[in-house]
């Protein structure tokens, strides 16, 4: 897979680079800085030209960013990212550079300047990458710079080389202007799932699991041809430092050794999010004679806590059907204490009729969309039945359980789930007509 990180894809590039020494720790090159070069443009001024295509820059413009990435480690290749400021960068940029041990020449923190007249700027995946072009297929694509013309263009400051600051940011503040550029996560930990397993296969690009004590998550993205491959990921909890990668709307975080991996404290508890409650139950089903898409379904929280729906659903058993039908997912939603939530299968007629929002909106043929014989269960996050509508395997037409062309509205002496149905708990007529003789939203 074509990722920021350009690994080596074919073996003989690693015979090539290691056959004449004993290792990669080479003397670094004689200094050759330059003072005579300004930049005259910004990162977004550069992503301005770009128009739907690969395009060759013509207009002599410059512009200057901080080394954030290394390929010393071996979890980089062919690759350099900048970001314009050493401190609280604004966006970053990745050239592609066919120059193996580039972190000799383009240490980390070092100030760089690119002469961009003759490059090429393209887009892959929503990210923005200058280099080179290649064609695959007919289609022009941004590639490695040769190595006989990356001095052309990429010249090293002669200002000192800087200890840059990473941005700390949680997973919930990842954003696109971020990307390339160097990032801290604090307390994050790998996955349950992964410990025991090591930072990547062998000669293959691996992705490893971070996340946080909240359950949010974002892949580490391992180079199986680095110095760490073969090390076990750490098990505890702590600060993880790296160049933050995107392909779309997907983020990734690449290390550039094992030094920017600090975990020393406790591992997260586990996070018990997924609750039950009988105090949640189905308060208004709604199938209005006068109009099909004023349908709704309408729950209840009699706590006096703000209770979250993670987990929690509803299911439909339509006529006498004993299995289920059709189901709504309540995960992301809460409910507030004392309060209601509405489902509706149609948002727009919802809204016309009732004069507001729904909470909700779910399909045609959902647990919202009744025509007033069917069954319901609302079941919790562990699957235990909290409260029940109609006798299940038993079309409710003629029953004490049909609300056809009408409601069924739960008694206000009502304040906990019945897994078991109990017409005394309710009152249903038949035929209303909506919006006049329906009430969701509202329990009084």
């Amino acid at each position: 897979m074509n990722r920021k990180i350009n690994f080596v894809t074919a073996i003989i590039l690693v015979l090539m680079q290691f056959s004449c020494v004993k290792d990669k720790n080479f003397d670094a090159p004689e200094s050759n800085c330059t003072e005579a070069l300004t930049a005259n443009a910004t990162y977004s001024e550069i992503k301005n030209l770009y128009v739907d295509q690969t395009l060759q820059i013509q207009e002599d413009l410059i512009i200057e960013g901080y080394v954030v990435s290394s390929d010393e480690a071996g979890n980089f290749f062919s690759v350099l990212h900048i970001q314009d400021k050493k401190v609280n960068p604004i966006e970053g940029f990745q050239i592609e550079i066919d120059k193996r041990d580039s972190h000799l020449f383009y240490p980390l923190g070092s100030k760089i300047y690119i002469k961009l007249k003759g490059l090429y700027l393209g887009r892959s995946r929503g990210v923005f990458k200058l280099g080179a072009t290649f064609t695959s297929f007919g289609n022009v694509s941004v590639g490695r710079l040769p190595a006989s013309v990356v001095d052309q263009h990429i010249f090293v400051s002669c200002e000192s080389g800087v200890s840059l600051q990473p941005a700390e940011i949680s997973i919930l503040d990842l954003r696109e202007d971020l990307t390339n550029t160097l990032v801290q996560f604090n307390s994050l930990e790998i996955i349950d799932e992964e410990l025991g397993e090591t930072f990547a296969l062998e000669n293959e690009e691996t992705e490893r699991t971070l996340t946080d004590c909240n359950d949010n998550e974002i892949l580490l993205l391992n180079s199986g041809f680095s110095d760490f491959q073969k090390e076990f990921l750490p098990e505890g909890n702590g600060t993880v430092t790296g160049v933050l990668l995107r392909e779309n709307d997907n983020y990734f975080l690449a290390v550039r050794s094992l030094a920017d991996i600090d975990f020393t404290q406790e591992r997260c508890e586990d996070l018990v999010d997924e609750f039950t409650s009988t105090n949640i139950f189905i308060s208004e089903l709604a199938d209005p004679e006068n109009n099909p898409g004023a349908r709704f379904v309408e729950l209840f929280n009699s706590n006096s806590d703000v209770l979250s729906l993670k987990g929690w659903k509803l299911h439909r058993y339509t006529n006498n059907n004993t299995e289920i039908s059709s189901t709504i997912d309540f995960s992301g939603y809460a409910i507030t204490a004392n309060g209601t939530l509405v489902i509706s299968p149609n948002a727009e007629e919802f809204e016309k009729v009732y004069d507001f929002v729904p909470d909700l909106v779910v399909g045609t043929n959902s647990p919202a969309d009744s025509n007033g014989d069917d069954n319901f269960e609302l079941v919790d996050p562990f699957g235990t039945v909290i409260d029940v509508f109609g006798v299940i395997g038993e079309d409710g037409t003629g029953t004490n359980h049909e609300f056809e062309n009408g409601r069924a509205l739960r008694n206000l002496n009502i304040l906990a789930g019945n897994s078991n149905y109990t017409s005394d708990e309710w009152t249903i007529d038949r035929p209303l007509e909506a919006p006049d003789d329906f009430t969701p939203g509202i329990r009084n």
